[in-house]
């Protein structure tokens, strides 16, 4: 079956509207892009697949201009009611973005690439409107992650598409498996035309430094913390494909982040 464009998705993935979620989530985003190039005070920054808006709301409270993409006329209407006075909302194709090139100061990708017709050239639009200095944040779930992110089925991204079909329908969680997920060496690929930089263990190892605290919640969280502070990055290496989800930031031009040394640093790829 050729793959569709997924219209109205947070109608049927009610994650979207998950308004305490999504917004611990720009709280992450935010520290990150601002651990990467400082504040972000003056900048055009926009949210591509913005859906129902909570993360492009909070990004135009640091921001100097903010606007939001996507497909999802639903959820966009839901934002344009609640956030249209400050963020501008935009229905287009990401493949299409309507910007100029060299236009955008920062752009935020985050979990779409796996809902997309085609992520290639979704990439392909956001490093021709980026600027050359400008910053691309990425949360990039992996085809080796155990535990399928959408469906809570394990292993479901790991299936050809007939069997994965198959699997959610025996467990009644969908007529199909739509979502399209990539290895970290695939992702990499699709990001060749940029410079990126690695906030996956730093994120993980710090949470507090990136408004992530409840990433490790209690005795055991803290621990788990701790241990991945310490851990040597050689051993963190052999761990990473088959983290869930990576933070990646990425950029036109060579550039180093200008945050705070931390325990597990930021990493180039």
């Amino acid at each position: 079956m050729a793959r569709q464009k997924q219209l109205e998705y947070s109608e049927f993935q009610g994650a979207m509207l998950d308004e305490g979620k999504r917004r611990r989530k720009a709280a992450k985003i935010i520290a990150v892009l601002e651990h990467f190039r400082g504040p972000l005070g003056g900048l055009t920054v926009g949210d591509v697949g913005c859906s129902a808006g909570f993360i492009a709301d909070e990004l135009s409270k640091v921001a100097g201009h903010t606007f939001g993409v996507d497909i999802d006329v639903p959820g966009l209407r839901k934002a344009a009611d609640r956030f249209g006075a400050t963020v501008a909302f935009v229905c287009g194709d990401g493949t299409a973005l309507p910007f100029p090139d060299n236009s955008v100061d920062v752009l935020v990708f985050n979990h779409i690439y796996e809902h997309v017709v085609d992520p290639d050239a979704v990439v392909a639009d956001m490093h021709r409107v980026l600027k050359d200095d400008g910053v691309l944040y990425l949360g990039l779930g992996n085809k080796l992650g155990i535990m399928e992110p959408h469906y809570k089925l394990p292993f479901l991204s790991y299936l050809p598409e007939k069997a994965a079909d198959r699997y959610v329908r025996a467990f009644g969680r969908a007529d199909h498996y739509y979502e399209r997920f990539r290895t970290r060496r695939g992702l990499r690929r699709m990001l060749r035309a940029f410079h990126v930089w690695d906030y996956t263990f730093p994120v993980l190892a710090t949470p507090q430094s990136f408004a992530g605290g409840e990433l490790f919640p209690g005795a055991a969280g803290r621990a788990a913390q701790a241990v991945l502070a310490r851990a040597p990055r050689a051993a963190l290496r052999l761990v990473l494909p088959l983290v869930p989800t990576y933070i990646w930031v990425a950029t036109k031009r060579p550039a180093r982040p200008a945050g705070a040394a931390l325990p597990q640093p930021p990493q180039p790829l």
